[in-house]
């Protein structure tokens, strides 16, 4: 940001209050240019995006003189408005010459609803259901899609195109929901609070995106009954369940579309009569239609026919609320960027209408405020759509300051977040390392690349060497003590916590290696479970920066009067971070760094590629900051 000894929109001596704001706020701004610049008048001019692009000007008028510098003060009223404001400071003197500041983004949103704060509290943990543990080996005799059961559960998925050139993904391990009971106590050992499951839905392929009924689990995985025993047993241990609600298409082998004829009754593929027909968009019945991202396989849902909203979420027996019911707590929206605005206002609705404390998780791999999916800024975090948004934003830092980016970057991108989300969708954002979308995050730190230039079978087969294992291991924790230490649901995939290697799908998708697990990696993320659980500015509290630059990264958590410091270093060499004023001898409650207490300042002498968790006895004010952080709390 340029001139910010001008105007900072994220100080709260130039704008307030900070960031994002409910509609009916009146936003205050104070300019501090120099005294000797002779400027005699300001204004701030707005852009209210969607108002026909709406553009008001304010004044500033000046207010006082303070430390050779004047002060120009002055509101924006945002009144009912709900949107973007992009918003320039224009600063003139008697001579005619001017300065103008932005343009700068205000998030104005609909603030009436109290959103839950649970689900951004707590470590989730991300199961694909075919791969983390089976209670048995299953028969596929009878199921929809000529599945294929591998006996061994260690094998490696299938990866090669069959005799068509095609990756079917119908082999299965098995891996089921009394699995997952049987795992509810390992589960709760370390420290989830959450599970997100990838769709359990019955459905022809292993990872169950192309639903084939949305009112069965599938037969593999067990029995509706099954899944509400399961949330019966997680409630009863603390632990809610969020489901993948896959909405924007479903599958060619389905009950609607029922492209193979498997089910007895008419898809829309078999007949212009089926009830299901106008969920579909055929540009030539039966054979073209449209499907997401032009895979015949996943056939897209028509939003707009009411026989689908019917369906999917509107009266009480709707997907949504049924689900809601039997026993889960929220969902997650796939590929919600394709989703309409009101198809996810819908859901929402329907969401809250069956349970007060539910809640509606988006997959946006982008900024959520300034999101544009086919020419249309989306609304997802202003309220009443999404309570909170996978933050692949978050992890796209993480991995650059791991991998050689520096401190500064990773504050810049993720003061942008925290400026342009109201703070339910900064506190309830999805924070992952790793998911079923991306490598496993110990091969990415571990080998520092995708090989996206070497083939699948030396992918398939490829397996760190030593040192990168180590040096991945490394930079693993100090990561996920990042991700933990973070505002926002820290969310775990599956055996990330155990070291497992992988890259693309399917190879991201390997079982669950059950008594094979890397012990030292359990017992770090058991801790930072434990960690998460056990501190409320961790949960909760508010976040401050007080050291970014180079390898060196540092901030504060705290809340009330428990006050929690997280510092990192990427490095290949040791850092040292200095600590004024620092009356009695700070907690360390993870990792292990050099401390070194000299009268009023400590020095924490950091090790290359790790973090520290340190609970500190010292007033608020009295830690050392750069100078080009500010307390925005």
């Amino acid at each position: 940001m340029e001139h910010l000894d001008i105007f900072n929109p994220r100080d709260n001596r130039y704008k307030t209050p900070y960031g994002a704001v409910p509609s009916g706020t009146t936003v205050q701004f104070t300019l501090h240019p120099q005294r000797r610049l002779g400027f005699s008048h300001a204004v701030i001019t707005a852009r209210f995006e969607g108002l026909e692009n709406k553009t008001v000007t304010y004044p500033l008028p000046w207010t006082e003189s303070q430390c050779e510098r004047d002060l120009f003060s002055g509101a924006l009223p945002t009144g009912d408005y709900v949107g973007l404001v992009w918003y320039t400071a224009t600063l003139t003197g008697l001579d005619g010459r001017s300065m103008t500041l932005g343009e700068y983004q205000l998030t104005v949103y609909e603030g009436t609803e109290t959103v839950p704060a649970w689900f951004g509290e707590g470590m989730c943990y991300q199961i694909f259901p075919d791969r983390f543990f089976r209670s048995r080996i299953p028969d596929p005799t009878g199921m929809v899609g000529g599945r294929r059961v591998h006996q061994d559960w260690n094998e490696l998925p299938d990866y090669r195109p069959d005799e068509t050139g095609e990756i079917r993904n119908r082999d299965f391990f098995g891996g089921d929901l009394p699995g997952v009971m049987e795992k509810l106590d390992y589960l709760q050992g370390l420290g989830v609070e959450t599970l997100y499951f990838c769709p359990i839905f019955e459905a022809a392929e292993n990872h169950r995106y192309g639903t084939a009924d949305y009112t069965q689990v599938d037969p593999m995985l067990g029995t509706n009954e099954d899944f509400s025993r399961l949330c019966d047993e997680a409630h009863r241990r603390g632990i809610r369940v969020i489901l993948d609600g896959v909405f924007n298409h479903t599958g060619f082998v389905s009950r609607y579309f029922n492209g193979d004829g498997f089910y007895p009754g008419p898809g829309a593929y078999q007949s212009q009569k089926s009830p299901y027909f106008s969920w579909f968009q055929f540009t030539k019945w039966p054979k073209r239609y449209e499907s997401w991202w032009g895979i015949y396989s996943l056939p897209a849902v028509n939003e707009k026919s009411e026989s689908y909203r019917r369906y999917l979420y509107e009266g009480r027996d709707s997907v949504v609320r049924r689900w809601l019911r039997a026993g889960a707590d929220g969902w997650r929206l796939d590929v919600a960027d394709e989703l309409s605005d009101e198809l996810i206002q819908g859901i929402h609705a329907a969401a809250r209408a069956e349970k007060p404390d539910a809640v509606v998780i988006g997959e946006v791999w982008e900024d959520g405020t300034t999101k544009i999916a086919y020419q249309t800024r989306r609304k997802h975090l202003l309220g009443g759509h999404c309570d909170g948004l996978m933050n692949y934003p978050l992890r796209n830092a993480i991995l650059d300051y791991f991998l050689g980016g520096k401190a500064e970057a990773f504050v810049a991108q993720m003061e942008t977040i925290r400026e342009n989300y109201p703070p339910f969708a900064f506190y309830s954002a999805m924070n992952a390392l790793g998911t079923h979308d991306t490598l496993r995050i110990l091969t990415l730190l571990g080998l520092e690349s995708e090989a996206k230039h070497e083939t699948r079978g030396w992918r398939a087969q490829y397996r760190l060497s030593p040192y990168q294992r180590r040096h991945g291991k490394e930079r693993l924790m100090a990561a996920a003590l990042l991700l933990f230490a973070f505002p926002g649901a820290p969310t775990v995939y599956y055996g990330d916590e155990i070291g497992i290697e992988g890259f693309e799908d399917p190879f991201n998708r390997r079982t669950y290696p059950w008594g094979e697990e890397d012990l030292e990696l359990l017992w770090w993320f058991t801790q930072l479970g434990r960690l998460r659980k056990a501190h409320p500015a961790l949960r909760r509290g508010s976040i401050r920066y007080v050291a970014g630059e180079g390898h060196l990264l540092a901030f504060i958590r705290e809340m009330e009067e428990q006050r929690l410091l997280a510092a990192f270093n990427s490095g290949e060499r040791e850092r040292t971070l200095s600590l004024e004023c620092c009356h009695a001898t700070p907690s360390i409650l993870l990792g292990n760094p050099g401390v070194t207490q000299e009268e009023n300042t400590l020095l924490l002498r950091l090790h290359p590629r790790s973090g520290i968790l340190i609970q500190l006895y010292t007033p608020t004010d009295s830690l050392e900051r750069h100078p080009s952080f500010v307390n925005n709390s």
